[in-house]
């Protein structure tokens, strides 16, 4: 269930990866974003995610809700308020989807992330492909072909977690009005582009948003 803190107008979503995934899990993630993109609202996005699913998770599984469940992370990673992941103990399948997609990661000491099995091999989701953009392939080798898990030491050296904490609640306060949405989301979006433009390509989008802040500074 969504929550909102009402002092600070954080959304704040607990998630269990322990179940498998179905329209009720995808229903949960996108009514977070329809809270979130509600413009009355302002503040931090925080998911709270544990849990990897069961050994069978992937039966009766159909391909189509799999592509509504990554439709609904990629939306979540585009929202226009900054997102934060708070992780721990095991973090597997549509957890670590959400840690992944998150833009600052804080795991708890003892937290250990790894991809969802099928079979006698890791699960080919987006997954792969967030860790292959964020880590590299070396990186996340062993993890992708032989489901090593991750623990929160590599995680750090690897990038893919930003801190670890016992008390993630002090590191989320600080993060309380960092941007603003609409500024955050620009941002954001340059960080995507970057890694698959050119810079003749990108200088346009950046000039742009450029432009934009000196026009925002200029504002009585």
């Amino acid at each position: 269930m969504v929550t909102r803190n009402e002092v600070n107008g954080e959304l704040v979503l607990r998630f269990d990866g322990s179940r498998p995934l179905s329209a009720a899990v995808v229903e949960e993630l996108g009514a977070l974003c329809d809270r979130a993109e509600d413009r009355r609202e302002a503040g931090l996005v925080t998911v709270h995610v544990t849990g990897a699913p069961p050994a069978d998770w992937t039966k009766g599984l159909a391909v189509g809700l799999v592509s509504k469940w990554e439709r609904a992370v990629r939306r979540f990673e585009r929202l226009g308020r900054l997102t934060a992941a708070v992780a721990s103990g095991e973090c597997a399948g549509p957890a670590l989807d959400l840690v992944l997609a998150a833009d600052v990661r804080i795991a708890e000491p003892g937290t250990r992330l790894r991809l969802a099995s099928v079979g006698e091999a890791t699960w080919p989701g987006m997954t792969v492909y967030r860790l292959t953009q964020q880590a590299g392939a070396a990186g996340i080798r062993r993890a992708v072909l032989l489901g090593a898990p991750i623990g929160t030491e590599r995680a750090l050296a690897l990038n893919l977690i930003d801190e670890v904490s016992g008390d993630p609640a002090k590191t989320l306060a600080e993060l309380d009005g960092v941007m603003d949405g609409a500024e955050l989301a620009i941002r954001r979006q340059l960080i995507f582009e970057a890694g698959s433009t050119t810079f003749e390509e990108a200088l346009g989008a950046h000039l742009a948003a450029a432009d934009r802040a000196l026009r925002r500074e200029a504002k009585p």
